[in-house]
């Protein structure tokens, strides 16, 4: 690879592939140390091809969620199944992996656009702004769907279709024509514990000793041509385990048990 080699965007590779590196480095003890990451279905990593890969996931962080696959995908890429284990597997990262992230959240800071540079898609959000829903959206940009495209072509691409951290809120339909255009492999990732270990962010940790998981399923069997754009939204919801049937009355009895159900799962360090 050459010093100055570039990628669609125009980011240096060799400076991508440090900063790697180094958020890996400094990151992996939020998942195997401080916390424990439980991870299934890697296998299905390793069978991916290179490009025009598309993983769909529930939300809970701004950035512990995306950090964690970056762990698990580059792991499993290296040998590893099921595990994090020993961080050297982030000394040759896979460099075409980007995701799809909110232009006002990776424009908040210094450390958000260093983050940036290690793979974000920054699109601007037509239905929310300053952490508030609109009643008056605003049109699609057209760049942020164009550069989707290209990073799909180059890579891989993990997005978040309910594009916000809280539970079962509605998929968003852009998701969908994306998938109906483009027709990538669609690969759909259940995450849970990120919330009750990080802030909001995912930048800082608030409790220690919580059992984290990531379910990497096999990839969606859909009709590109035929399937509409409803139809593919419902499957991501079911998919990712966001639809609202997932919604539940629990009793109380039933919601105590799973208090101390919760208790034994926390990973003790």
């Amino acid at each position: 690879m050459g010093l100055f080699k570039r990628n669609p965007f125009g980011q240096v590779l060799f400076i991508k592939k440090w900063l790697l590196r180094i958020f890996g480095f400094i990151s992996h003890r939020r998942y195997r140390g401080f916390n424990e990451l439980q991870i299934e279905g890697s296998e299905i990593i390793k069978k991916l091809p290179d490009t025009n890969v598309l993983f769909i996931s529930n939300h809970q962080t701004y950035f512990a969620d995306v950090t964690a696959m970056v762990h698990v995908f580059n792991a499993s890429l290296s040998g590893r199944d099921d595990s994090i284990k020993n961080v050297w597997y982030m000394w040759r990262p896979k460099l075409n992996i980007y995701y799809v992230a909110a232009k006002e959240t990776m424009q908040a800071g210094l450390l958000p656009r260093i983050m940036a540079y290690a793979g974000a898609i920054s699109v601007e959000r037509t239905w929310r702004a300053k952490g508030k829903d609109v009643t008056e959206k605003k049109e699609v940009n057209p760049n942020d769907t164009e550069n989707i495209k290209i990073a799909l072509e180059d890579g891989w691409v993990i997005t978040f279709p309910q594009g916000t951290t809280k539970s079962f809120k509605p998929v968003r339909k852009g998701t969908a024509h994306i998938i109906k255009q483009h027709k990538p492999i669609v690969v759909p990732i259940v995450i849970d514990g990120f919330r009750r270990s990080f802030c909001r962010k995912g930048l800082f940790m608030k409790k220690k000793g919580i059992l984290q998981s990531i379910v990497i399923k096999e990839p969606l069997a859909i009709d590109y041509e035929n399937d509409s754009v409803e139809e593919i939204v419902e499957m991501i919801e079911y998919a990712i385990e966001q639809h609202p049937s997932f919604l539940k009355v629990i009793p109380l009895e039933e919601l105590q048990e799973q208090e101390e159900l919760n208790k034994t799962r926390q990973w003790n360090y």
